[in-house]
């Protein structure tokens, strides 16, 4: 009967080391470079991304999210391509500009395409990864930009506004004030008489939002509130200042 019990007991101890594993990050790189003759700007495609081990139900979760992502990134043409993982969407990037190539010989530019994922917070409660890209696939200039994604750590999910605030609409009132404070629109004038350009004349929160040692970071990436050559926009605010709001603590 002791033995019985021991075994129990160990199975027990066993069962729940296993239900207690960590979410882990490795770094995985992917590159891709295109096969036709090339002497100077050279198509080349590379993306960095963290992803998520330990856990399954979670880590597939967190990065499939992470990829979905990176594909709306990575492509050429109407719509992103239908690549399921990453070395065939780097593939169908260079096989774009091979296509281009030999119907342009003469007009096409090198292509590039530059993606790097980063988890840059993470609590209990809030798992934020940093996504940084650039591509280039002809014209005037190509496209910088940062995007968040902000996971719920336990589930693997999005956590949505909703979520993260306990009041969206007080909140975007409180980070319009320190939006107008930082770039000197004062709270009689139109928030696009500076020249800015919110949709519709309304101030709105970024799709940016970082997590960080100092609090959160609202980040406008190019285009989203400004122009090209404004660049982006952003605000630092403090835990202090986000008290009030942030639900998730």
């Amino acid at each position: 009967m002791k033995k019985i019990t021991f075994l129990f007991a160990v199975a027990i101890l066993f069962i729940s080391c296993k239900n207690d594993k960590q979410l882990e990050f490795t770094t995985e790189t992917y590159t891709e470079k295109s096969t036709l003759p090339c002497t100077e700007n050279c198509p080349v495609v590379e993306v960095k991304v963290p992803i998520a081990k330990n856990v399954p139900v979670v880590a597939d979760s967190i990065n499939k999210r992470v990829f979905a992502v990176v594909s709306g990134i990575i492509y050429f043409g109407e719509k992103p391509y239908t690549s399921t993982e990453y070395t065939g969407l780097l593939q169908s990037f260079i096989s774009s500009y091979d296509a281009l190539k030999k119907e342009f010989p003469k007009d096409t530019f090198g292509w590039e395409g530059k993606v790097e994922g980063s988890v840059v917070y993470e609590t209990e409660n809030v798992l934020n990864i940093k996504i940084d890209h650039y591509t280039y696939t002809g014209g005037a200039h190509g496209y910088q930009g940062v995007r968040s994604l902000i996971f719920n750590p336990k589930t693997g999910k999005i956590i949505p506004n909703e979520e993260l605030f306990n009041d969206v609409d007080a909140f975007t009132k409180f980070a319009e004030q320190k939006f107008r404070t930082a770039y000197k629109i004062s709270e009689s004038d139109a928030i696009n008489s500076t020249g800015l350009m919110f949709e519709d004349e309304k101030f709105a929160l970024p799709m940016t939002m970082l997590f960080n040692e100092k609090g959160l970071l609202l980040y406008y990436n190019s285009y989203e509130a400004a122009s090209y050559a404004d660049g982006p926009k952003e605000i630092q605010l403090t835990y202090s200042e986000l008290e009030p709001y942030l639900k998730v603590k």
